[in-house]
């Protein structure tokens, strides 16, 4: 495509008023007007063919990455290359669609040795496949007076998923900081209930340990070694309703929740625990099998990336009964949801109440700090006090919701974003060394 610069213009505009001028003093000359159109039209017509000519053979090419994690910035570049002379810069732009964020999404590179890239930072916001649609090149002839730009279709995916290096490594972080079991088993002593054996006391061990009746038995002190009871069942159960996918610092809070899940599957498969998914909006989503060992967790992940950002209101009734009815021995149920008043909750704190005589549920909900702020900040303004009282009312509404819930049984996980992944690990290991699995 060839069009007009902006200097073009300006110099096409500028002899409106030359050439009124000259009619007005001299009207014999009037063809000096048409003449200096004439002359610019010459020289945009030269200046075009020279642009096209260099943009002969030009070649593009796309470098990213083929996966990226939600919410992990990548690098991504493109090069243009030029057969014939290249002219001393372009400019280069990438269109993508909104799943994924370019920046910067336009930039002028000088053409050294008849090629040049533009480096740019790809930063996912859905979710999903992500497509980088076309690039586009343009560059000014010789004299500056056209533009000669150029589309090339790329058609390049990008999968977006969870963002399974950053699970992995902060779950083995995690893991390493409050890890209950070790490689030597004495190491699992006082952790849990499960009766293992027999052994001599030594000093160092906890003296609650010592079985008098043995120790009387045997003329020594003998000590009961306990172990951590392991292959727990644990439900992760992921609300994809309309209010989980409003963003939450910068990210849908279903995304948070599934990085956070992600987390808590990796460490549980690792420890010896059973695990297994569960997605619900209006109707259950998402039902997988109960999957043990860590070879199971790609297959978790790739069922988790799977979860669509869902438009209508959370159906608990539903979900929560078809969960538990699918479920054949106790299990941790741990439900990721966010609800938006205390009437819509009503629901949830009945299922709740049912399960709960059956299972141990946790529920892990966002604390959303710009809410806090605005109930906390320092009213200016009229609008600053309504947003104030409207903000405190919601938090109190929100703690409301929170103080039946634990009434009617369940354990909370109220954290900030930053924060919920460590407070949800702390929570399940300390449930388990309450034996309450």
């Amino acid at each position: 495509m060839i069009y007009p610069t902006l200097r073009a213009v300006i110099i096409a505009a500028l002899g409106a008023p030359v050439a009124l001028a000259i009619g007005i003093a001299a009207p014999a000359l009037w063809l000096a007007a048409p003449a200096w159109l004439l002359l610019l039209a010459a020289a945009i017509l030269v200046d075009a063919g020279l642009a096209w000519r260099t943009g002969r053979g030009l070649s593009v090419a796309f470098t990213a990455p083929a996966r990226m994690g939600l919410g992990v910035e990548a690098e991504g570049r493109l090069a243009v290359a030029f057969q014939r002379a290249a002219p001393p810069s372009a400019e280069l732009a990438v269109e993508t669609d909104a799943r994924i964020a370019v920046a910067p999404d336009r930039l002028t590179v000088p053409t050294e040795g008849r090629s040049g890239s533009l480096a740019m930072t790809l930063t996912p916001r859905r979710r999903g496949e992500a497509m980088i649609e076309r690039a586009w090149v343009r560059w000014t002839g010789p004299l500056g007076l056209v533009w000669s730009q150029h589309s090339h279709g790329l058609r390049r995916k990008i999968v977006l998923t969870p963002d399974i290096a950053g699970v992995k490594a902060e779950a083995m972080r995690l893991f390493a900081r409050d890890a209950m079991f070790g490689v030597k088993a004495q190491i699992d002593t006082g952790e849990g209930a499960e009766y293992h054996a027999l052994r001599d006391y030594a000093e160092g061990m906890d003296p609650r340990s010592v079985d008098w009746k043995q120790s009387a038995r045997h003329g020594k002190l003998i000590s009961k070694e306990y172990r951590t009871e392991r292959n727990h069942q644990i439900l992760l159960a992921l609300d994809t309703g309309r209010t989980m996918s409003e963003p939450l610092a910068g990210l849908p809070r279903i995304d948070r929740a599934i990085n956070a899940a992600l987390t808590l599957a990796y460490v549980s498969l690792k420890i010896g625990d059973r695990v297994g998914l569960f997605g619900f909006d209006a109707r259950p989503r998402l039902k997988t099998g109960i999957a043990a060992g860590v070879g199971s967790f790609p297959l978790l992940e790739h069922l988790a990336a799977s979860l669509d950002y869902g438009e209508e209101e959370t159906n608990y009734t539903l979900g929560l009964t078809q969960l538990a009815s699918d479920l054949e021995r106790r299990s941790l149920i741990v439900v990721f949801t966010e609800f938006a008043d205390p009437t819509s909750a009503e629901l949830l704190i009945e299922n709740t109440a049912r399960i709960s005589k059956r299972h141990l549920v946790l529920f892990v909900v966002f604390r959303d700090e710009a809410l806090e702020a605005f109930a906390q900040s320092e009213p200016v303004t009229a609008d600053d006090v309504s947003r104030a009282v409207a903000a405190a009312t919601l938090l109190r509404e929100r703690e409301l919701v929170l103080t039946r819930l634990r009434r009617a049984g369940a354990q909370i996980v109220d954290a900030p974003v930053a924060s919920v992944g460590p407070r949800l690990l702390n929570a399940y290991l300390d449930l388990k060394r309450r034996d309450l699995l």
